[in-house]
């Protein structure tokens, strides 16, 4: 009798799906704004983009890069269970692992830029890989791309029994959101150190650049409180279509 009790009725459930497709909405007005700020700043402000002919500008692709990648398209990865929660899980797990896959082709371009602009510097090598900020991207990244793989191989490749998957499910889960919020940390601690770096003194005089650098991070952790709310919030878990749980009765 408690397990028909607990069952949502008809009108709460529409009420959370409004209050859930207004956070997915939310969550990408949130992102999208984020790269085009981080945009502006590296276009507009610190003025543009070039390749081995100026490793400065070069260096501009990392941030810009990064947050499409680790920010972004990672955020969208995550949600894409609870999003696509209707259709088939094939189908969403190929999407899940392509857009992380997109993840790291961003990240392993934004990494180049960065290692080049330092590496291939004009007025000599400045030392890689010393401040937290680097730290904490170089965490995010390894443990980003390890949990690619063993998602890859546990729960797209088809020798992996239901057992495993089980077990490994929880894991994931916990890593894929740890690591986001690691991702969001990185960015922050990335952009404050550059605006030191770049503005020095002036960062305090409250410039365009430096209100866009902070309104920037405001955004980050607005979209990373949204697309965490919308994965540990269990009203909003993808539950098991009808022939999917005859498959694992099968088992």
């Amino acid at each position: 009798m408690e397990k028909y009790d607990s069952i949502p009725s008809l009108g709460e459930q529409q009420t959370s799906l409004r209050v859930f497709t207004f956070l997915v909405v939310l969550a990408q007005i949130f992102g999208l704004t984020s790269v085009v700020l981080v945009a502006v700043w590296m276009g507009h402000f610190r003025e543009g983009f070039a390749w081995h002919d100026n490793v400065t500008k070069e260096f501009n692709y990392h941030p810009l890069f990064m947050i499409i990648g680790m920010v972004f398209l990672y955020g969208n990865a995550i949600i894409a269970y609870r999003i696509f929660r209707n259709d088939k899980k094939i189908y969403i797990k190929l999407l899940h692992a392509g857009l992380q896959a997109l993840v790291l082709v961003f990240t392993g371009v934004g990494l180049k830029a960065v290692f080049d602009s330092h590496n291939l510097n004009p007025k000599g090598p400045i030392k890689n890989l010393y401040s937290l900020h680097s730290w904490l991207g170089l965490t995010a990244t390894v443990l980003f791309g390890v949990q690619w793989i063993l998602g890859f191989v546990t729960f797209l490749l088809p020798w992996c029994g239901s057992q495993i998957r089980a077990f490994f499910k929880p894991i994931h889960v916990y890593f894929g959101a740890g690591i986001y919020l690691l991702a969001i940390a990185t960015a922050l601690t990335g952009m404050t150190e550059k605006a030191n770096f770049a503005l020095e003194a002036d960062y305090q005089k409250s410039t365009p650049e430096g209100l866009l650098i902070n309104v920037l991070g405001l955004f980050l952790v607005a979209l990373a409180m949204t697309v965490t709310f919308i994965v540990v919030n269990p009203n909003y878990k993808r539950q098991p279509l009808p022939e999917e749980e005859t498959i694992q009765l099968t088992q």
